[in-house]
């Protein structure tokens, strides 16, 4: 069995799924103080809206745009401009397929990890129902900027907060101008959004990485554990593969390297081989393996 949300972060091969297909389409938006319960049918971009513009809730404005449902959000652990929801979601309720009963985990038995979850590693196991996550009051300002082309565009510094709904909006026009909104017009926003994870390095990986020929401006960030995250896009673009690299069906976005998009006719084998061409690109420049980010139905990368 297929548990489908909004199927915004899914590659299904071409020879489809070969059995049952359970779409959560459950709705349910309850807000208790700050305190906001989402049934895993609801529409994440929407509820992400409420939550700003009608009760001035901060804490997950920057994920402002992202596609796909409630549900969705604690199994990727989703999360862009510096903010990610193992930040705010204070419990998940599931239903536990192998004890054939629903449990309640908190945020700490969720085991989020970048782009990663307990639901991720055990996919087979809990079927997401509801979310609820801790947001915040703060008198009409967002939670701390994090993200540094965020802190550009208002012209502040990092970790300073900005106007709520300004901030919600700037995310948005970020994100348009990247591709990252559909529009059936754009054959740039038809993808599943980021292809690739940006790469945790090792200390070791990281040492390594660094004695390849071009890496000495290579972004990096610190992440747990002594490791060291780097951009999947400056890997890609400095592996060669630019803005709207490819000229069959599948081809890379002209607004951002991370999208692998349809231009209109393109299968899922198609995406892949362009996925695979870029993979091992990157791998034989910088010896770094990227990682997909949608989940992939029939189909290995």
């Amino acid at each position: 069995m297929l548990v489908l949300g909004g199927g915004s972060n899914l590659v299904i091969g071409d020879a489809g799924f070969p059995g049952t297909v359970l779409r959560i389409a459950t709705t349910g938006f309850a807000l208790d103080g700050t305190v906001l319960e989402l049934a895993a049918g609801e529409v994440w971009s929407e509820a992400v809206a409420r939550a700003v513009r009608e009760h001035g809730l901060a804490g997950i404005e920057f994920l402002a745009g992202i596609p796909g449902s409630a549900g969705a959000t604690p199994v990727q652990n989703v999360g862009a401009y510096g903010q990610e929801v193992a930040q705010t979601i204070t419990e998940v309720v599931a239903y536990d397929r192998t004890a054939g009963e629903v449990v309640t985990l908190s945020n700490a038995e969720c085991a989020f990890s970048y782009r990663h979850s307990r639901f991720k590693a055990e996919s087979d196991r809990y079927v997401v129902l509801r979310v609820r996550f801790a947001l915040a009051d703060h008198a009409g300002l967002s939670t701390p900027v994090r993200y540094a082309e965020v802190a550009r565009h208002f012209g502040v510094e990092q970790d300073a907060r900005v106007p709520l709904e300004r901030a919600y909006e700037a995310v948005l026009g970020l994100r348009a101008g990247k591709g990252m909104v559909l529009d059936p017009a754009d054959h740039d926003t038809w993808s599943a959004g980021s292809f690739f994870t940006n790469p945790v390095l090792t200390a070791a990986q990281y040492e390594s990485f660094r004695t390849r020929p071009g890496t000495e401006n290579a972004p990096a960030y610190p992440a747990p554990e002594g490791c060291t995250k780097t951009s999947a896009a400056w890997l890609i673009d400095r592996a060669g593969f630019g803005k709207g690299y490819g000229s069959g069906p599948a081809t890379l976005s002209t607004k951002h390297t991370l999208a692998l998009t349809n231009r209109g006719s393109a299968t899922a084998e198609d995406l892949l081989a362009l996925a695979r061409e870029i993979r091992d690109g990157v791998r034989e420049a910088f010896g770094v393996e990227l990682v997909n980010e949608p989940v992939m139905v029939g189909v290995k990368l």
